[in-house]
C-alpha cells in the first residue's frame, strides 16, 4: 500500500511523494513521481532517475528543474531513494556519506550486516517497477534509466544489463568503473565482499569487457568536477564503448562541476535524447 506524503500541481501535471513498506529492504522506502498531463487510460513513457552519493529522492525532485520538460514530452519521471532508511538499518560505523545510509550503490549486499537490508538492486529493479506499473499510468514498453554519480553508475549498470527493458541509458558525472576508484572499492568491498569478480556485474566498464551491450550512451561531465580524475573517469568509459562498438555521446562541460546547477542545465536535453529514443514517432532519426 502506497501512503501519500505530498501531491502538487506542476507544469499540468502533479509531483507527488510517496512511502511504502519494502519487502526487498524490510524497511519504509520513500519515492517520487511526476506523472505529465494526459488523457484518461493513455500509458505513458517512464523515466527513471537515481541519484547519488548522501541524496534521497527529494534532491532530484526539488533542484532537477524536469517537470517542464516531461509535461511537454509526455514523460514519467521516477525518482526512488538511494537506500533503505530506519532505525534497524545499519549504517557505516564512522558515518561516511559513501557507504552505508544514503549509498546503497544499487546493488544487492551479500556482506553482513548490509545483506539484509541493503537490497537496492532488487528494489530499483523489481519491486519499484510492479509499483509503478500497478498504481500509475507507466507503460512498461516504454522504459529508460538515467542517473548522477553513484546514480549514473546505477543507471549504466542496470541499463546494461536489461538492454531489453531500457530504450535509453544516460547519465550526469557517472562513476563509470567502481572496480577501479575509491568510492567503488568501499562500496563494492563493503557490500560483495572481497572477490572481486563478483564486483564486475556492477561496474559498467566491466560489464561491456564482458559483453552486455547497448544501442547507445549520453553522458555529460562537468570538466570542472572535483572528483573528475580520482572517482569518475569517463575516459575508462570512452575506451570500452570504443572497443565494443557502443555509440557513446561524451559531452565534456567546461567550467561546470559535480552539482544540481549542472544537471538541471542539461536536464531537458537528456530528457529529448530519451524521449526520440521512447517514442520514435518524435523523431525518426533519433538526435
Amino acid at each position: 500500500m502506497l501512503e501519500t506524503i505530498s501531491t502538487n500541481r506542476a507544469h499540468g501535471g502533479t509531483q507527488s511523494v510517496y512511502r511504502h513498506a519494502s519487502t526487498a529492504t524490510g524497511s519504509e522506502m520513500t519515492f517520487s513521481v511526476y506523472v505529465p498531463p494526459h488523457q484518461p487510460g493513455q500509458k505513458l513513457p517512464v523515466v527513471w532517475f537515481l541519484s547519488g552519493l548522501s541524496c534521497t529522492h527529494a534532491n532530484v525532485t526539488e533542484k532537477g528543474e524536469f517537470r517542464a520538460a516531461c509535461a511537454a514530452l509526455g514523460l514519467i519521471f521516477v525518482a526512488p531513494d538511494t537506500s533503505p532508511r530506519g532505525e534497524s538499518v545499519p549504517d557505516d560505523p564512522a558515518g561516511a556519506y559513501d557507504f552505508g545510509l544514503s549509498a546503497g550503490f544499487y546493488v544487492d549486499a551479500t556482506e553482513p550486516p548490509f545483506a539484509r537490508q541493503y537490497r537496492m538492486w532488487t528494489y530499483v529493479t523489481e519491486e519499484l517497477p510492479a509499483l509503478i506499473f500497478a498504481h500509475f499510468p507507466a507503460d512498461p514498453a516504454m522504459q529508460s534509466i538515467m542517473g548522477h554519480s553513484m546514480g549514473g553508475h546505477g543507471a549504466l549498470t542496470i541499463g546494461l544489463t536489461f538492454p531489453e527493458r531500457f530504450r535509453a541509458i544516460s547519465a550526469f558525472a557517472p562513476i563509470v568503473a567502481p572496480s577501479q576508484v575509491p568510492w567503488g572499492e568501499k562500496a563494492l568491498g563493503g557490500y560483495l565482499g572481497g572477490d572481486r569478480e563478483t564486483w564486475r556485474r556492477h561496474d559498467a566498464v566491466a560489464l561491456i569487457e564482458d559483453g552486455a551491450r547497448a544501442e547507445a550512451i549520453l553522458v555529460d561531465q562537468g570538466l570542472a568536477d572535483p572528483f573528475l580524475e580520482q572517482q569518475l573517469r569517463p575516459e575508462l568509459l570512452e575506451a570500452a564503448c570504443a572497443s565494443a562498438g557502443i555509440t557513446l555521446t561524451l559531452t565534456r562541460r567546461p567550467h561546470y562541476d559535480h552539482s544540481y546547477y549542472f544537471i538541471s542545465t542539461f536536464m531537458t536535453d537528456h530528457l529529448r535524447w530519451h524521449a526520440k529514443r521512447l517514442d520514435k514517432s518524435l523523431n525518426a532519426a533519433p538526435a
